[in-house]
């Protein structure tokens, strides 16, 4: 995003927190970090981003400051990603890589050729931290995936690859 280059150029330390913010779903609130409605401390937030305290404390200072990222910020929600418990419920766990993770129309895509296979969509998340780093979608479905659907994913649009967990 613009505003986080514009704001946090030249402040790597304080970049790593925002990254940590974002990957998180952590709000700011009056200068204070939360995962949804519990806080956490200046010191377990550097701990994470793996940067001192007291820049985390600097960075959240900043965000308080400027409008458009106390906006933002203080939006933000933490959901539960399922993908590591799949199994566990007896649910599969798809990873799709993008080509190009701009390109519209993945999703759906994807989606049609899960439909096809007569299987449910237990959850849906695309992870991309708008930095085009890494992203990806994960599909945690009910149940096993045919293998014999697995080209028909390969070929939808926009994929680069597929990952079956």
């Amino acid at each position: 995003m613009e505003i986080l280059d514009k704001v946090f150029k030249g402040f790597p330390s304080q970049e790593k927190v925002v990254s940590e913010l974002l990957r998180s779903g952590i709000r700011v609130i009056d200068g204070t970090a939360y995962c949804n409605s519990i806080e956490i401390s200046d010191s377990a937030l550097g701990r994470a981003a793996h940067v001192d305290r007291r820049v985390v404390r600097s960075t959240l200072e900043k965000i308080d400051a400027h409008p458009r990222l106390k906006s933002m910020f203080s939006k933000m929600i933490s959901i539960s990603l399922m993908s590591d418990i799949a199994s566990d419920m007896g649910c599969t766990t798809i990873e799709i890589i993008p080509e190009d993770a701009n390109e519209p129309g993945i999703l759906a895509d994807v989606s049609a050729t899960v439909y096809r296979a007569g299987i449910a969509i237990r959850q849906a998340v695309v992870i991309d931290d708008a930095r085009g780093e890494d992203p990806r979608l994960v599909l945690v479905l009910d149940g096993t995936f045919p293998p014999e659907y697995l080209p028909a994913l390969r070929g939808c649009r926009g994929v680069k690859s597929v990952i079956l967990m």
